[in-house]
C-alpha cells in the first residue's frame, strides 16, 4: 500500500468516526458518513441557533482542508472584506463546529502534515541528498 493511499484510509476513518459509525461497513462508506454528519447538523440547527464564528488558519493548505470540509457539510465559509487571507467565517451551530467540524479538521490536518513530512523527506532523500537531518547545532 502506497503512502497516499495510506493516507486516503486514514482520513475514511476519521470521517466515519466523527459521524458515528457502528459498522466496519459503515466505516468503509465515506458518503454514508457525510450524509450522517449532515443530518446531525441539520438537527442541530433546529435546537441550536446558528453563531458566527472566526478561524484563523496560517497556510494555505490548512485554509483549503478546512473551507473544503465546510463546504462537504453544506457550510459557507466567507471571509468579510479586509479581512485577512488566513481568516475564515462560518454560521453554524457552536456545538457542531466545535465538537464535530474543528475536531475533524484539526485530525484530517494532522493525517495530512505527517503524510506531507514523509512524502517530502523521501523526495529530497531519493533527489537532493540522502541525509535529511536537521542543522547542527553549535
Amino acid at each position: 500500500m502506497t503512502l497516499e493511499e495510506e493516507l486516503r484510509q486514514k482520513l475514511r476513518r476519521i470521517e466515519a468516526l466523527f459521524a458515528g459509525a457502528t459498522t466496519d461497513g459503515e466505516r468503509m462508506a465515506a458518503y454514508a458518513a457525510m450524509e450522517r454528519i449532515r443530518k446531525r447538523l441539520q438537527e442541530t440547527e433546529r435546537v441550536e441557533r446558528p453563531m458566527e464564528m472566526k478561524f484563523t488558519l496560517s497556510d494555505e493548505w490548512s485554509r483549503k482542508l478546512f473551507v473544503a470540509l465546510c463546504k462537504r457539510y453544506g457550510l459557507r465559509p466567507y471571509r468579510y472584506k479586509r479581512q485577512r487571507f488566513t481568516t475564515i467565517m462560518v454560521r453554524a451551530p457552536q456545538s457542531f463546529l466545535m465538537q464535530t467540524l474543528w475536531p475533524e479538521f484539526q485530525q484530517i490536518q494532522s493525517a495530512l502534515d505527517h503524510y506531507l513530512r514523509e512524502a517530502t523527506d523521501r523526495i529530497i532523500r531519493e533527489e537532493v541528498f540522502k541525509d535529511t537531518s536537521e542543522a547542527a547545532e553549535e
